[in-house]
């Protein structure tokens, strides 16, 4: 018996191969819970290396990964931020499923172009930075809130921030508007839900070694990220991933409208 046996979860931005939403959906499975995963339907022409060479196919070999962990999985392809597409999230997962219980907000814009100074920095991609980590986050909780109360077993809500939204740095403006934005929405929404037995909580990744950090390689810059770190090394999506399940765990019902880093002791509030 799993903790999270009866349980539905979604899982958005889960997609890639090394990434916190898929080790998420995958840990979730692990323990009980049926998993739909959306992802935006990336073209395999734009895989990475590692992810052509076992022939990956996005959210549904993440799929084939939470079946393997013994769950049940669903893969959904639209955008987060596109108020219809969230709207067909969820109705498929009721369809498929009858209810949802835990929503992941994962999904965000790939880490580059938007790495620039301000005044270099395009209009258009700031607002889809935030259009996708934060108008995202917000419209499917939206549409869940609604089901979440009509079911009356409580729920959970996680939104992966990052540590970016508690200590600004250069040349990310937007990256890191989107991660303070997205940690004041998490403490408004715990407000609201928190009667309702729903907790609302944000996780803050700060080094991870997933496929988002690729653009950096693995060489000086790289090491010179990881030297900031006082534990001297990145984290694996599976730690973030554990961190991430635990929060939806039947005894972590009284942590809400918190903002939990994972990042090896880099920012320390």
């Amino acid at each position: 018996m799993g903790v999270l046996d009866g349980k539905v979860a979604i899982v958005t931005g889960a997609g890639r191969l090394r990434g916190i939403g898929r080790a998420t959906a995958v840990a979730l499975a692990e323990m009980g819970a049926d998993v739909a995963v959306t992802g935006t339907g990336r073209h395999p022409d734009t895989f990475p290396d590692d992810e052509k060479a076992v022939n990956w196919r996005d959210v549904h070999s993440t799929v084939e990964q939470i079946a393997a962990a013994g769950g049940r999985g669903l893969a959904l392809i639209g955008d987060i931020s596109n108020s219809d597409d969230v709207r067909g999230f969820v109705r498929q997962t009721r369809e498929a499923w009858g209810r949802v219980d835990i929503v992941i907000n994962n999904a965000a814009v790939a880490r580059g172009e938007d790495r620039v100074p301000v005044v270099e920095l395009s209009e258009e991609l700031f607002r889809r930075v935030l259009e996708v980590k934060v108008v995202g986050s917000f419209l499917l909780c939206k549409a869940i809130i609604p089901v979440l109360l009509e079911q009356n077993e409580g729920g959970r809500i996680i939104n992966i921030s990052s540590v970016a939204g508690k200590r600004g740095s250069a040349n990310t403006s937007a990256y890191c508007a989107s991660n303070f934005a997205l940690q004041g929405f998490t403490q408004s929404l715990a407000q609201e839900l928190a009667p309702h037995r729903i907790s609302v909580n944000a996780v803050c990744p700060g080094i991870i070694d997933t496929a988002r950090m690729d653009v950096l390689g693995r060489g000086e810059t790289w090491q010179r990220n990881v030297d900031t770190v006082p534990m001297q090394r990145a984290a694996s999506d599976e730690e973030v991933a554990g961190l991430i399940a635990y929060l939806c765990t039947p005894i972590a019902e009284y942590i809400t409208g918190q903002s939990i880093n994972i990042d090896g002791g880099r920012v320390m509030w």
